[in-house]
Order: C-alpha cells, then structure tokens, then sequence
C-alpha cells in the first residue's frame, strides 16, 4: 500500500522557542504520489479543519494520488508542524501565507500545470481565500475547489460547540482511550466503525514525555478562536462572501445533513451566487464528511478527475 512521503516548507514568521527551524517556522506536508512521474503537472492540495491535520485525507489522497501528486500539510500547530510564537497568528491570514510559500516550493520543485484544492471546514475557508484574493502569487488559478462542509456564514453556536473543547489540556494513557475521548466531541462526523475511527486518530495523538498520549496541536491554537465575538464573525461572514463572490474555480459543495455549521440556507445560497457551487448532501452525517467511505470519496474524485478514469460528476 502507498504511503506519503513527508516534507516540509520554511514559512515566515516566528516559531515558538524550542522549534527546528532557524528562522520563521516550518510547516510539514505529506506528498502522495502513484502516477509515476515525481513532476506530475497535476497537483491537488488538501488542506484539513481546525483541530485536525493532513492525515485524514489518507484515503481519499491514495485515490487521487494514481492521477496527481496530492499534498495534504499539517498547518501551522498542528501535526508535525512548528507551533508559533505568538497564539494570535493562528488565524487565516499567517495560514495563507504558508499555503502560498508550499505552493512556491512545489512549483520551484516541479511546475504546476494544474491545481485543485480539497478544503474540510478550516480548509475550505482557507481555499476560499487563495481563490477568492485577486492577484496572489500563485502558479496557477485553481481550477476546482471541493468546499468540505463549510462556506461564507458559519453558525455561531457550532463554533460556541467547538470552543468547549478546543486546546483543552488533556492525557491519555491509550491510544483507544484517545479514540474514544475524540469521538465524544467528533460524533458529527457521522457512522464509522471502531476501527475505522482508531485510525482516523492514530494521527490526532503525539506521545507525551512523561508516557501515554496529548492532543497532536498546540493548545494555543484556541486562543484567537476563543476571542472570537459575534460581531467580528458578523463582520468577517461579509468579507468570506466577497471572496467567495470572486471565485472563478468550479465548486463542489458537500454538507452532511445533519450540519450544525454549514446551514441549509447557507448552502443554498452558495449554489445560487457567485461560483454557483454543485451541493452534494449527505445523510446521517453533520460536520464534517471524513471523506473517509466510499460515496464520499467518489463525489470527490469524479469532480476531480473526470477524463483521467473517473466519470465525470
């Protein structure tokens, strides 16, 4: 079976004391490539949620990867990336500007032909900005973008959801006991069976120096969440729905039904104005689609490769 090939991209902006990199800080991406050429034109980003990292594409990344090299970074915080100095740089903007430095170094590495981005949640709002700021550095417009579960208007109480948990300190004496904790507060997800959710969090946990297991993410990453207020997520809806106004991608919408986050009248909207976005809903899941089953992966790879052995979506 296929395995990704971890890398890392020097960012700006100062890492927390203790980290690897000498100046700014690194973040790590995974590269999955079957298509047997290491210069595949072809490159398909996917970028995870808030508290997540590029692990969890794993099976839709072996899917896509026989047909593109498909990079999935662990942002800043997360994973094996450098945690940040300063906890209120962990917002959008520092995360685009890493994005734009990844894409930098895979073009420098090999030229973008074609690019494509996968956004779950977090994800999505940040492919909303690289397609949606005009004039960024890109190697190449983004051709199709799969919003996971996410769009211009985020619920407040989901995020007030959120908040109850996020960057908490907790230990585990297991990996099982940090699968369980995980789904406590990830049951929206939606049905899995135990050992599909005992590897959806192999990679949500890091051994901890005095044994067991913590959180894979730096509890800071809740700081400039939790300052948060309604009005400034009042004020930056009208700003994402700008963005999301200019986007000149073919979008993909999925939502799971039973979405706390992304409401139905959101998403509607979202088919009705700007990029017109294709909704995909799925039963008995709320936020967010693991891309994890089958229909799920399905949607996703037809949208993206339709010509290359997928039928088209």
């Amino acid at each position: 079976m296929i395995e990704p090939t971890l890398k890392y991209v020097p960012c700006p902006g100062p890492a927390a004391a203790g980290a690897t990199a000498q100046e700014g800080h690194r973040m790590a991406y995974w590269e999955w490539n079957d298509t047997g050429d290491p210069r595949h034109p072809h490159v398909i980003v996917c970028a995870h949620g808030l508290s997540r990292q590029g692990r969890d594409f794993d099976t839709l990344a072996r899917r896509l990867c026989r047909h593109a090299r498909v990079v999935c970074p662990d942002v800043a915080g997360r994973g094996r990336s450098d945690w940040l100095a300063d906890p209120m740089d962990y917002q959008l903007p520092v995360y685009a500007a890493d994005m734009l430095a990844l894409l930098g170094q895979l073009h420098q590495q090999a030229p973008i032909a074609t690019l494509d981005w996968v956004g779950t949640s977090m994800g999505g709002l940040l492919g909303m900005a690289i397609c949606g700021v005009p004039d960024l550095p890109l190697p190449a417009p983004v051709r199709r973008l799969v919003l996971n579960d996410v769009g211009p208007c985020l619920e407040w109480q989901a995020l007030q959801r959120i908040g109850q948990y996020l960057g908490q300190p907790v230990h585990f004496d297991s990996l099982q006991q940090a699968a369980d904790a995980l789904w406590a507060v990830s049951s929206t997800f939606g049905p899995h069976t135990p050992q599909e959710w005992l590897e959806l969090s192999r990679a949500m946990v890091r051994p901890a120096p005095q044994g067991g297991f913590v959180l894979h993410y730096d509890p800071a990453i809740a700081v400039a969440f939790r300052a948060l207020t309604p009005e400034a997520a009042s004020a930056g809806e009208q700003q994402m729905w700008q963005l999301y106004d200019r986007i000149a991608a073919q979008v993909l919408l999925l939502r799971g039904t039973q979405s706390d986050l992304l409401s139905p009248q959101t998403a509607q909207q979202m088919t009705a104005r700007g990029p017109r976005a294709r909704l995909v809903e799925f039963a008995g899941v709320g936020h967010a689609p693991t891309l994890l089953h089958d229909d799920q992966v399905d949607v996703v790879a037809r949208f993206l490769l339709d010509g290359q052995g997928e039928p088209a979506a």
